[in-house]
């Protein structure tokens, strides 16, 4: 498919970009793809979402109901599909990309990356990627005897969920019923109803993880350099790169991401049910999440069809970021290898902090002629309406003569904001 012709998004005959999802991601995505001439249309559950701020067109809208998600590509026309969340009836991409609309990366990765019953088999049993022994489950008696396999402890998780919702630690057999419920009710999308298949994975001697973010585009596929990561509760509360890993890590993290993402491009390629779909490329950013053991061995865990959040320190460190990678492949530009270059000097590194509010009721930022005096730092602002509990409203960008004092400025940029609820 040749690249897209742009330049007009308000004219007669725009290249047309439908954002399922306006968060803080959607919101860098429609930007990058607003700076290209391209007409960007967002859509979320909730009015005010971040891309939806920005974006030509916005809609409310449930779509991980069928009707609704059918109805709004009915009345938008896009082109292009980008899918920025889980939460989404996916039958409907099938059918859109069956009319011709491109899919972001393609309806059937779409459909893959969301349910690690699908995803864990292609890359273990078809791609042959390393990954920590695990079984699938569909009831607690299979969840038990799926446990007793892999071994005391064990970590369970839904399915179809993401971000540790409805994950658990199972430390002996007593566990399993706790686990199994908190799938259920823990998980996304539990307010639908069914019962969630569960996968059970041996709890490995993990050390830490590895983000690579993977661009596959007209001209093939190609790695930025690696992110490192600190999570907490199966949220990310900072990012760093390039990471300090060994050459053999590093070696290996390469490989295994790129032959994730050339197995779900042939994916692409193939079609639900061997059919080939029109449009269906495969191209596109793919965060692919891996870990490393204590003794260096790298295994496969996730991947995201999409730019990642511990990609955002990209913002700061790469001539281009996650979000203009991504706008860039889909529209048919070609990704190489000088694209996905850092902008840091050796030995410089960059970081990311998202800052986390708790409260109830509308944030603001104050004291930014303080937080941001130090250079090289930044800061965005998502800009949601509200926070009820505790809500991801920003992120800070530094960068520094290495990682540390990158990871420090950023930290301290956090500290310095005067940030108030209600």
């Amino acid at each position: 498919m040749a690249a897209r012709r742009v330049g007009t998004p308000l004219g007669a005959h725009p290249v047309r970009v439908l954002l399922l999802g306006s968060g803080e991601l959607g919101k860098e995505v429609a930007i990058a793809l607003m700076r290209l001439g391209v007409w960007v249309g967002a859509a979320d559950s909730y009015a005010g979402a971040p891309a939806a701020q920005v974006a030509h067109e916005s809609f409310v809208v449930d779509m991980a109901n069928a009707d609704e998600l059918r109805k709004l590509i009915a009345d938008v026309h896009p082109d292009i599909i980008v899918p920025e969340v889980e939460a989404i009836a996916t039958s409907e991409l099938t059918d859109a990309a069956r009319s011709g609309i491109q899919v972001v990366p393609s309806a059937e990765v779409a459909q893959t990356c969301m349910d690690r019953e699908k995803l864990r088999t292609l890359a273990h049993d078809e791609l042959g990627l390393p990954t920590s022994d695990y079984r699938f489950a569909g009831t607690p008696g299979e969840l038990e005897a799926g446990a007793e396999a892999v071994g005391y402890p064990c970590v369970v998780k839904p399915v179809m969920s993401s971000s540790g919702h409805g994950q658990s630690v199972v430390r002996d057999a007593s566990g399993i019923e706790a686990a199994w419920e908190e799938a259920q009710h823990g998980r996304r999308a539990a307010g639908e109803g069914g019962v969630s298949r569960v996968v059970v994975e041996q709890l490995v001697d993990l050390d830490y993880e590895l983000t690579m973010l993977t661009v596959a585009s007209s001209a093939g596929i190609v790695v930025c350099q690696p992110i490192g990561q600190r999570q907490e509760s199966g949220d990310y509360r900072e990012s760093w790169q390039p990471a300090d890993v060994p050459v053999s890590v590093y070696e290996d993290a390469e490989r295994i991401a790129k032959a994730a993402v050339a197995g779900l491009v042939d994916l692409s390629a193939r079609g639900a049910d061997g059919k080939p779909l029109p449009n269906e490329t495969g191209w596109g950013v793919y965060g692919v999440e891996l870990f490393v053991l204590k003794d260096g061995t790298v295994l496969f865990n996730e991947v995201s069809p999409r730019p990642h959040d511990t990609g955002m320190v990209t913002m700061i460190s790469q001539h281009l970021s996650e979000f203009d990678l991504h706008a860039r492949a889909i529209l048919g530009i070609p990704v190489t290898d000088a694209h996905v270059a850092l902008a840091l000097p050796k030995y410089a590194g960059a970081a990311s902090h998202p800052i986390v509010v708790e409260g109830d009721g509308e944030v603001s930022f104050g004291n930014l002629d303080v937080a941001l005096r130090q250079p090289g730092t930044d800061l965005r602002v998502f800009a949601k309406p509200e926070v009820h509990g505790h809500r991801r409203m920003g992120v800070a960008l530094a960068t520094g003569s290495d990682i540390e004092e990158a990871r420090i400025k950023a930290t301290q940029l956090v500290q310095a904001l005067a940030i108030q609820v209600g």
